[in-house]
């Protein structure tokens, strides 16, 4: 295999909203020569922000990908870049892009330091084992604290933090940093945007701090490595910049540390030492485990090296829709090559795809390339059934990868269209959305016959209907955002139930008698045990058994609302030797659960959001009297410079519209942001009042 996959990296950007992700984007396509203007997020001219509704809001919805080449040491390496979004509605597209990159950049701001999405973010690198580095931006900010941001990074992440860089000043006064590593000082050229930077000696005011760092880091070193302790002993001064880099980079991968650099990507400073550090410390797909997947056929596991001679394997991550090329779907290969126009396997639905044409992405535009191999990150198009977290395969070698899992979404919203017309358009385009964005459900009400549309926040929602008018062409009325409660049984109880029917010729028999009551503590979904003997009911049945009970579990006995876990202990059952086949179980069981649930206590689970809010000293009283009013839970209130922030857990329910009551509140100098957290019984009040007005009465 070409040595390209050595000099390749497969790298994601992502942080809290407005740390400066996209800008930090824009600035790698500018110095590596990919774009000739600078893109700027606040003009809506972002190359990786394409979509109109990013534009207008000045925020990343989707991710967008790109590829770049960036010389380091006279060798060029090729960097697949994804940025990703920073709002809490779009952590989906984070979670998909976590799953096939090799590193990450988390991009800090120098003044709000780890916020909440920051954690979530850095939880999805942790469970994708994803090795990452650290950029403290907008060092140029008024309140900037480089070393507040690493210790926060420490204290909130439990990462171990290691600065490779110290700034010289902040503030307005930024101009530039001292590399610990080569112990000089960088300092950029304003007048030719960044691109030009000079080294120079450490400034007088810093040799105390920076020989303390620097002494930290080389000692660190040392420790890693006998040779290197020995050689330190003999000489402080012994140790080379390579074998440093050799270490840190050694430590990175196997996640010990995370190296910790710093600049003002709006102001054109420090991104391309970022680079630098990006090509020497984050993997390239060699360093990678073997991908492990199970054969579909054998049911036993396999695994796949990052190697071309491999057979082919690959993951689908993404599935967008362009206007020009129809659906393409974003996908990373992890053995074995794909050329143009053959045909694969998709061994998530057992189907063959032909892949008629393969892209390399620029943001939304497509760079055809003829052939994809191990370690790439490539898009396709041609493929007939081709979902998010498919696995595209050799037909002869088989293999299922380990897919992703998605959050439930929180808030629900009915529409229609405005005219009849359009009632198959929005059909055809609900589907297309629903498949590019795993965390989207629709759904019919069946008492109703309303579409509602179910996602991650009201941002979410409101981006969907404005898609659906700008690009689908198609007008729709919508209701007020209503909450997605779910429903729990709290209580066990036991139930039989015999379906017959009998209508001339051969009837449908099912006999079943099972315990139901609330899944074991962790437990999430339908927890089905079968406890028959004896072949009362014939093993083929079982399956059909726990798909209807599955089934049944969209829809609780109080409001309708979905059933967030439950335990289902068949005990016994008959057959009838003619009569009974699987969809009679099936049936049976989808009746049963009906029956043995009214029986039972239920309660309703409403959303519970995680909630920070930043406020000055003085509005700290307004701001916590408006959320105790809002059955909210204070954690905790941290106090920071001349602000507060204020931790607690609150109902969804009681949150729409809280962005403007704040603002109201704080004289338009507060912020918010919201994540959710878990679910929790409904106030008895609350509850009567939500199935009162679901039922109708």
């Amino acid at each position: 295999m070409s040595d390209q996959l050595k000099y390749t990296r497969n790298i994601g950007i992502m942080a809290h909203i407005d740390a400066g992700k996209t800008t930090t984007t824009e600035r790698i396509l500018y110095y590596t020569g990919r774009n000739y203007k600078l893109g700027e997020v606040h003009d809506g001219t972002a190359t990786m922000d394409w979509m109109i509704q990013e534009q207008e809001r000045g925020i990343t919805i989707t991710s967008a990908a790109t590829t770049v080449a960036w010389e380091f040491r006279n060798q060029e390496y090729r960097l697949n870049i994804i940025d990703t979004p920073g709002h809490v509605d779009f952590t989906v597209e984070v979670e998909r892009s976590l799953r096939v990159l090799d590193g990450a950049v988390a991009v800090f701001c120098a003044v709000g330091g780890v916020e909440p999405q920051s954690e979530t973010v850095w939880k999805q690198a942790d469970k994708y084992m994803v090795p990452r580095i650290c950029f403290v931006n907008k060092m140029d900010r008024a309140g900037a604290d480089f070393f507040n941001v690493i210790h926060e990074i420490k204290d909130k992440l439990g990462a171990n933090p290691i600065p490779l860089q110290l700034p010289i000043g902040a503030e307005d006064s930024f101009q530039g940093v001292v590399d610990l590593i080569s112990n000089k000082a960088i300092v950029w050229d304003d007048e030719s945007k960044g691109m030009h930077y000079f080294e120079g000696p450490v400034p007088d005011d810093m040799l105390e701090i920076v020989d303390e760092y620097r002494t930290m880091l080389v000692e660190g070193c040392a420790e890693e490595d006998e040779a290197l302790m020995e050689k330190y002993f003999a000489d402080h001064n012994s140790i080379t910049e390579d074998e440093m880099m050799a270490i840190i980079r050694k430590a990175t991968l196997e996640m010990r540390i995370t190296p910790v650099v710093c600049g003002s990507a709006f102001k054109n400073k420090g991104v391309q030492n970022l680079l630098d550090a990006i090509v020497s410390f984050l993997p390239n797909p060699y360093e990678l485990p073997a991908v492990k997947g199970i054969n579909p056929d054998t049911e036993k596991e396999e695994e796949r090296k990052p190697n071309s001679e491999e057979p082919f394997a690959a993951l689908a991550f993404k599935i967008a829709t362009d206007p020009f090329v129809g659906r393409i779907a974003f996908f990373r290969v992890y053995s074995g090559t794909l050329e143009a126009g053959s045909y694969v396997l998709n061994a998530s639905t057992g189907k063959k795809e032909r892949i008629s044409r393969i892209f390399q992405m620029h943001a939304n535009k497509q760079n055809p390339i003829n052939l994809i191999e191990a370690g790439d990150i490539g898009a396709a198009v041609g493929f007939k059934e081709l979902r998010t977290g498919d696995t595209l395969c050799d037909e002869k070698h088989p293999i299922v990868l380990e897919s992703m899992s998605f959050p439930e979404p929180v808030i629900s919203m009915a529409i229609e269209p405005r005219t009849q017309d359009d009632v198959d358009k929005l059909d055809s385009a609900l589907g297309k959305l629903v498949e590019e964005d795993p965390t989207l459900t629709v759904r019919t009400d069946n008492e109703t016959g309303q579409t509602i549309l179910s996602g991650m926040g009201e941002l979410h929602l409101d981006i969907i209907t404005d898609r659906l008018r700008r690009e689908f062409k198609i007008e729709i009325n919508h209701g007020a955002p209503q909450v997605a409660y779910r429903e729990a049984v709290v209580s066990t109880v036991k139930h039989r139930e015999v379906y017959k029917k009998q209508s001339g010729g051969r009837g449908k028999f099912a006999d079943i008698e099972f315990e139901l009551g609330p899944a074991d503590e962790g437990f999430k979904g339908l927890q089905f045990i079968n406890n028959v003997r004896g072949g009362n009911i014939p093993k083929e049945f079982i399956p059909a058994i726990e798909k209807g009970f599955k089934a049944a579990m969209a829809n609780g006995v109080l409001a309708g609302f979905a059933v967030e876990n439950l335990k289902v202990t068949l005990l016994d059952g008959s057959y009838h030797t003619v009569d009974s086949d699987s969809l009679s179980f099936e049936i049976c069981a989808k009746i049963a659960f009906k029956e043995a649930a009214k029986k039972a206590k239920n309660v309703l689970l409403e959303p519970v959001m995680k909630l920070e809010v930043t406020c000055p000293d003085d509005y700290v009283g307004d701001v916590t009297g408006d959320l105790n009013k809002r059955r909210a839970v204070l954690e905790h209130i941290d106090a920071k410079i001349r602000y507060q922030i204020i931790k607690a857990h609150v109902p969804l329910s009681e949150m729409f519209g809280y962005v403007t009551s704040l603002r109201s509140v704080t004289s338009g100098r507060g912020t918010s942001s919201l994540e959710f957290s878990h679910y929790q019984e409904t106030p008895k009040e609350i509850a009567d009042a939500v199935i009162f007005k679901i039922r109708g009465y």
